[in-house]
């Protein structure tokens, strides 16, 4: 069956309700475990059927928001998701609760009773009318984004079609094209401005309502941060801050050097090498055949989950108007489909596309035999970890996809990756002070921003922009908008990935895919340190482990000459 055979109906809400809250019924008051085990296996079957409804669902919104039919049923999944996630609070509450529950907990896995300890805590049926808002705010600026046509050398173009001249060799064209993507922002900056205004007040307000000081402590358990807290967050991000950034300002004057320039402007960042950066040679349909034929030599298992996603048309990759932006992975669960969405666009991301969301989707295809929808996924700083690593997994069949330029993909590939760190954890950071401080003005928060900014990023001067130089840049970055604090998780995973990097590259242990592989199939089932234990890497949080993984990266960066890079 191929994906567009897959079959979507909208779920009728009051006799799912009437059916669901059976189950949870005979979970909450029987005594008899067999019952209790019997409704909890039957209420994971009907939780998978919404699951499976609301990802089909949003899945063909994003691939053409301007379908009247997914449109019309995305504002419908907005209304009414708070009402079935009311329902699995029931659930949670039962679970808990249940007299049965000593013996729930040894034949089922403890995250599924972390997860509903944490839930219990963020939700109220009186917050629902809130919930929608929240939804229906996400889906406006999303929206808002897919709808951008920027005419652009006399063509008019998408966001991520813009990519490519924005890495153009010709340094009037990458200035030309920043300038016309941040044009498009300042168009809509008040549309942006109201969007988040009213996130940011409609959060706040879920938060209290709930008990929290602030929407930054409902997002840590949001997050399901169970191995870690918000002070070592914020510890950790000081690390980068004072081990990470001097090293990628290394790398930001060796690529001034190297491209003939005095100082990087902003727009000079993203070209790596004179002669431009490595792109993939080939058509879309050559790069998925040249994917195909890679993970068919990885391993047995992931050869057998990536015929799979081709066969069963699971991949949607082409950048085409309508579209929203970015690339993501999620699972279908009544088809046990993995599915990957992206915006290719020429560039050297069209491949990291195929290693990084591969990464996630052959974690939960080697998942499917968790039944618990909430954790076929584990964490998302620990479902990182698969994406990031996979991507480094990949490094020796980049020939094919690169062919003359694999030095210079390489290279930029792992620079890029400890370049994003600062990034990542500015991201974060700002999102703390915006809702430690939910009473400022749209001003006040790209004020905050530009001055995170300018610490964790120095390298970004934007004189030559005076827009971005005031602090508009993060209107593009969706996960702040649409999934609020999940970004620090990135680094932490990031940080992890180059412990699997080391092993596979540099060190060349034999155990490193058994580790990698272990890791896929326990999916949600750990906590993020369970995690790390089962894959023998070392915590970020732990003292010494940043040091000592900078320190092997930025050593290789420094043993490739420039010779080998032109």
């Amino acid at each position: 069956m191929k994906f567009s055979e897959y079959s979507y109906k909208r779920p009728d809400f009051d006799t799912y309700q009437k059916e669901y809250l059976t189950w949870v019924k005979q979970l909450a008051s029987g005594t008899d475990f067999t019952e209790a085990t019997a409704a909890v296996n039957h209420l994971n079957q009907l939780r998978s059927q919404i699951d499976t409804a609301m990802n089909l669902a949003s899945i063909r919104y994003s691939i053409d928001t301007r379908d009247a039919f997914y449109e019309a049923e995305d504002n419908w999944w907005n209304e009414y998701l708070p009402h079935f996630e009311s329902l699995d609070f029931q659930f949670y509450q039962a679970l808990l609760n249940a007299p049965t529950l000593s013996q729930l907990k040894e034949n089922y896995p403890e995250t599924l009773f972390l997860f509903a300890e944490s839930r219990v805590k963020l939700f109220d049926e009186k917050l629902i009318p809130l919930f929608q808002k929240e939804n229906q705010l996400a889906s406006a600026y999303s929206k808002l984004v897919a709808s951008a046509q920027i005419d652009f050398e006399g063509e008019l173009r998408t966001i991520p079609q813009m990519t490519p001249f924005s890495q153009s060799t010709d340094r009037t064209t990458r200035k030309a094209a920043q300038l016309a993507v941040t044009g498009f922002f300042v168009k809509h900056e008040d549309e942006f401005d109201e969007i988040y205004d009213e996130m940011v007040k409609v959060r706040h307000k879920i938060a209290q309502s709930l008990g929290f000081e602030n929407y930054v402590a409902f997002a840590d358990v949001k997050m399901n941060r169970w191995d870690y807290n918000r002070s070592m967050i914020e510890t950790y991000r000081k690390e980068i801050l004072e081990k990470v950034v001097p090293q990628t300002q290394a790398l930001y004057m060796r690529q001034a050097k190297r491209n003939g320039l005095k100082h990087l402007q902003s727009y000079d960042l993203s070209l790596v090498y004179p002669s431009g950066n490595a792109t993939p040679q080939g058509t879309p349909e050559e790069l998925v055949a040249v994917a195909q034929q890679m993970y068919r030599e990885m391993s047995a298992e992931t050869g057998t989950f990536f015929d799979f996603m081709i066969d069963h048309d699971l991949l949607d990759l082409v950048s085409k108007p309508g579209k929203q932006t970015g690339g993501y992975c999620t699972y279908i669960a009544d088809y046990e489909s993995p599915f990957i969405f992206a915006n290719f666009n020429g560039t050297s991301g069209d491949v990291d596309v195929l290693t990084h969301e591969a990464g996630h989707a052959f974690q939960c295809f080697e998942s499917r035999w968790i039944k618990e929808p909430e954790i076929v996924f584990p964490n998302f700083e620990s479902c990182e970890i698969h994406s990031m690593s996979m991507e480094f997994i990949a490094w020796p069949w980049m020939e094919p996809f690169f062919k003359e330029q694999t030095q210079k993909y390489k290279f930029a590939h792992l620079a890029d990756a400890l370049e994003f760190l600062p990034y990542g954890v500015l991201v974060d950071h700002f999102q703390q002070e915006v809702y430690e401080h939910p009473q400022w003005t749209p001003a006040q928060r790209k004020d905050c921003w530009r001055k995170l900014e300018s610490q964790y990023c120095p390298e970004r001067d934007y004189t030559e922009d005076e827009n971005l130089s005031r602090g508009l840049y993060w209107f593009r970055q969706s996960h702040i908008f649409q999934d609020p604090f999940y970004y620090i998780d990135y680094t932490l995973a990031q940080v992890c990935a180059f412990q699997f990097w080391k092993r596979f590259h540099v060190d060349h242990d034999e155990n490193a895919w058994a580790d990698y592989l272990a890791i896929c199939q326990v999916g949600g089932t750990k906590t993020f340190l369970e995690l790390l234990e089962i894959a023998h890497l070392r915590s970020p949080f732990e003292a010494g482990a940043l040091d000592d993984t900078i320190a092997a990266v930025a050593s290789y960066l420094e043993q490739v000459s420039e010779d080998s890079l032109r």
